[in-house]
């Protein structure tokens, strides 16, 4: 049976913590590392942050960043949260996947070269086999540009979920 436990409003989140580099929050590196840095974090909610790289793989011809690309913003701000949460409790975060977004809404085709991005993400949903769902946001200044509620999965083993992924 499946325990879902419904996130109830965000416990209160400072933003006078003090974070480790990206690097040793997230797995990702090089290119495929697009959160600069987090600056707040509770049991519930995370804010991140990004700036569109004109000499970026993802920069158009005006150095911008494609706003479907936002989804991996997201979902690596939710890697954040689960890692910093897992951190704090003495662990490491387990891998896991993006499973999907009903809908992901850009209100913008890109995001502007050097746009500074604040990504937000708070938890709605978690159940102890590992699928959780949170509502995530990104805004370019006091202007919303991206909105979704993200789907993910953190299998109990990891490498085996792979592997059977592959059988299919």
């Amino acid at each position: 049976m499946t325990d879902l436990t419904q996130t109830s409003a965000a416990s209160a989140v400072s933003t006078n913590q003090s974070f480790e580099p990206i690097e040793a929050i997230l797995p990702h590196r090089g290119t495929m590392l697009l959160i600069g840095r987090v600056s707040a974090c509770s049991d519930t909610t995370l804010t991140a942050h990004a700036s569109v790289q004109p000499d970026a793989w993802y920069a158009d011809s005006d150095g911008a960043m494609p706003a479907w690309i936002g989804i991996e913003l997201m979902a690596q701000a939710i890697a954040a949260h689960v890692s910093l949460l897992a951190m704090r409790a003495g662990g490491r975060a387990r891998a896991g996947v993006l499973l999907g977004s009903r809908s992901y809404a850009a209100h913008v085709p890109v995001f502007a070269r050097g746009a500074a991005l604040r990504i937000d993400v708070t938890e709605v949903l978690r159940s102890t086999e590992g699928h959780g769902a949170y509502d995530c946001t990104i805004d370019h200044g006091d202007v919303r540009v991206a909105e979704a509620v993200i789907k993910v999965f953190q299998p109990t083993d990891f490498q085996t979920f792979i592997e059977g992924s592959n059988d299919s």
